[in-house]
């Protein structure tokens, strides 16, 4: 008789290449989780992993044991969840992947409330600027801002996030105003590099008319805050979400320029991995997301 215990040990000395690793991410004595991985080894008569001083590497039985041990444990996994999620609240762990920016400045402010309305679920944060594999990170749930490239993932669209176009007072008292979208040629901009490593352009719209714009990205860097932080700071223009820049607009701390232009929102979407059930802590989580995005105006729900 096999041990669930021990294949989820053998899955995460697999998946990290590290007795050591794989005995911090479980929370046991490294001891422990080499005895694990011996008797499944001998319970399976046949060797899984190879030990070196420096690696550990996988027999072409431990590959095969691992691609399928991640989908066992994983399934394990949503049925106890799913289960946990009846009864008078919901329940259980909630693991939670998404941007650092949204992160910081949705999640981390509306998290609380979240936690005190369902007490018996503890939410892990994962913070990445970069997509996260859902199923072999052990995501339940990944907030992705901007067109979905995976069309493997479930999706639940939130809505739609408005952008705008700003600038710090000191850096226009500098540099002057951009009056058109083609001003904006003549100016240092703050912009995020592209996958695929072409420049971006930037897209604005009036009435009928549409104008692209080749931005001189003067700093690029791939996290939005960072944006914010260094428009804010008058690094130069840059195009930022309306929910981080309209209590500075407000205060006088950015200016909102060319308004009577419109740049394309961003699409805001929850992804959960096709092969996960969907529980029913994950539902209330996307029912509470639903409801602060409305009440808070943070996006809007537009079909596309």
């Amino acid at each position: 008789m096999l041990d669930l215990n021990d294949l989820r040990v053998f899955e995460r000395v697999a998946t990290l290449r590290s007795f050591s690793g794989a005995a911090r991410s479980l929370g046991l004595p490294k001891a422990n989780v080499s005895r694990s991985v011996t008797r499944l080894e001998e319970a399976l008569g046949t060797r899984l992993l190879q030990r070196t001083t420096r690696d550990v590497v996988l027999t072409a039985t431990g590959v095969a044991l691992k691609e399928r041990s991640a989908e066992i444990i994983e399934k394990l996994k949503d049925a106890v969840d799913y289960v946990g999620g009846f009864g008078d609240a919901p329940r259980g762990h909630l693991k939670v992947a998404t941007g650092v920016g949204f992160g910081i400045c949705v999640l981390a402010e509306q998290l609380p409330t979240f936690l005190q309305r369902y007490p018996d679920v503890d939410v892990t944060l994962d913070l990445a600027n970069q997509p996260t594999e859902l199923l072999a990170e052990g995501i339940d749930v990944a907030i992705r801002l901007g067109a979905l490239p995976d069309s493997s993932m479930v999706a639940v669209r939130l809505g739609t996030m408005e952008r705008y176009l700003c600038a710090a007072p000191a850096y226009l008292e500098r540099r002057g105003e951009p009056r058109s979208p083609e001003d904006i040629s003549g100016h240092d901009t703050v912009e995020r590099p592209s996958r695929d490593g072409r420049p971006r352009q930037w897209r604005f719209s009036k009435r009928d008319k549409t104008v692209v714009v080749d931005p001189k990205a003067r700093i690029s860097v791939n996290e939005i805050l960072t944006i914010y932080r260094l428009v804010l700071g008058g690094a130069g223009l840059g195009i930022i979400f309306d929910h981080l820049c309209t209590p500075h607009i407000a205060a006088g701390q950015i200016v909102r320029l060319l308004p009577d232009w419109t740049i394309p929102p961003i699409e805001i979407n929850i992804v959960f991995p096709s092969k996960k059930i969907i529980s029913p802590t994950v539902r209330v989580f996307v029912d509470f997301l639903k409801e602060i995005g409305v009440r808070d105006k943070l996006w809007k729900k537009r079909p596309l």
